[in-house]
């Protein structure tokens, strides 16, 4: 798999595509507004699902470099070798900055990779792909938190409802890796339940090995968090917060328990002694050198674990008392510009990315499967066959959760401050949510 973490800059309400920045931190793009307003959602008429019997051309821009959408492209030439995908690639930096642009344009492409859907939505330049979602029957082949991530009313004071305007394209997914070399030698089982966690990590630490893994600098001990409280609240409350819905709150059971254990994970020694001062990267360097039993990280780095630790690493969600399977993640996704000379046809390559030749390649290209995650299978041994066991898990429990850092324009800050704050004993768990939800209350007025 390409080294990939969602980039870290700012979102203000809707999920962002995780783009090739492996040194950078969090997930969040810019968005629509919280509160802020969009025209109805375009309309072109009736729509079809035949595919044109000619010679027709489907022109697609995009920033995604893992090869993911050129390989879908070309799989979908050679299974209609009369529809020929015109793939233009542009730079993530470049492409943010001239998609409004190729959107109006009256030469707008078919399809059209979104970080965001601020502005693309609020002027028009996408259509609504809610005529396709029925005739493709896409709700029922989609988990409900995937295509959940790219909704969004014409007020767009809510996420998660409304219409949708872009469809996934591949994800990556949060878990927790472990170290099956010190696993075994411990007599560590999987755990199950949050309580084998703990009993795990004492385990370790008695043992003279370091229970948890974590580079802190960008503030990644939000997934630690995140994980907890996701686990413990379940997918549908903890993405009400995420998605901004009136009423939510982080002071939950789930929250006040992820809170009070990051702060005793500090105390006790569970986590490095320089965790604030080491990235990501870093972390997960340490991690394959055999400092760490737990490290909680993406499936962007399973591939780059694997080959340094080929066959002892192990992947799992972190367990829930309810049994259900939760997970951290967000898609890259496409929407059909309003001005597209081909929509239908584009709408038939977006339904082309659920099929289980399409899990195959995004699988082999680094992202998690949109659809049909429980056919895919590495290499045997490889870690990113338990990785695709618990995205097919997080599936079938519908318990995928947009990243914390996605929900308003200054929660990244947020997150890695109070997280450091936390680890470093200058600040409480009640402060600590405390800070948070005032950010979320500010960014969701």
């Amino acid at each position: 798999m390409p080294a990939r973490t969602p980039r870290r800059t700012t979102r203000t309400a809707v999920t962002c595509a995780l783009l090739v920045a492996a040194t950078t931190g969090l997930t969040a793009c810019g968005g629509l507004t919280p509160g802020g307003s969009s025209k109805s959602a375009p309309s072109a008429g009736p729509v079809s699902t035949a595919l044109p019997t000619g010679s027709a051309t489907l022109t697609v821009v995009s920033s995604e470099n893992a090869g993911t959408t050129k390989a879908l492209a070309e799989a979908f030439h050679a299974k209609h070798p009369n529809i020929t995908v015109d793939f233009q690639y542009t730079g993530p930096d470049d492409y943010d900055k001239s998609l409004n642009l190729k959107l109006s344009s009256d030469q707008a492409p078919d399809l059209a990779l979104l970080n965001k859907l601020g502005t693309t939505v609020k002027g028009n330049l996408v259509r609504s792909l809610d005529d396709y979602a029925r005739a493709y029957g896409w709700d029922a082949k989609y988990p409900s938190t995937e295509l959940d991530q790219w909704r969004a009313p014409d007020d767009g004071k809510q996420l998660g409802a409304g219409h949708l305007w872009a469809a996934p394209a591949g994800f990556s997914v949060v878990g927790v890796y472990y170290n099956k070399d010190i696993a075994a030698k411990l007599g560590i089982q999987p755990p199950t339940t949050p309580a084998e966690f703990e009993a795990a990590l004492a385990k370790a630490k008695a043992a003279g090995e370091l229970p948890v893994q974590l580079g802190n600098l960008q503030g990644h001990s939000s997934f630690i968090v995140q994980s907890i409280i996701d686990a413990a609240d379940g997918a549908a409350k903890t993405g009400d917060w995420v998605n901004g819905k009136s009423g939510a709150t982080l002071k939950s059971p789930g929250g006040t328990a992820a809170a009070n254990t990051l702060a005793d994970w500090a105390k006790k020694g569970y986590l490095p002694d320089g965790a604030n001062g080491t990235d990501l990267p870093g972390s997960v360097a340490d991690f394959t050198k055999g400092k760490g039993l737990f490290l909680f990280n993406g499936s962007w780095d399973a591939q780059k674990i694997d080959r340094a630790m080929p066959g002892r690493t192990g992947f799992l969600t972190f367990p829930s008392e309810s049994g259900k399977a939760t997970g951290i993640g967000t898609s890259v996704a496409y929407a059909i510009p309003a001005k597209a000379k081909n929509p239908d046809l584009a709408a038939a390559f977006l339904d082309f990315m659920n099929t289980s030749e399409a899990a195959r390649i995004q699988f082999d290209t680094g992202f998690l499967p949109v659809a049909h995650a429980d056919t895919v299978k590495g290499a045997d041994g490889s870690v990113m066959n338990e990785v695709a066991k618990g995205w097919a898990a997080v599936n079938k429990d519908n318990g995928l959760v947009n990243f914390f850092a996605n929900t308003d324009a200054t929660m990244n800050d947020t997150l890695t401050s109070q997280g450091q704050q936390l680890i470093g004993g200058k600040t409480g768990p009640e402060q600590y949510l405390d800070a948070l939800q005032n950010d979320w209350t500010k960014g969701h007025q």
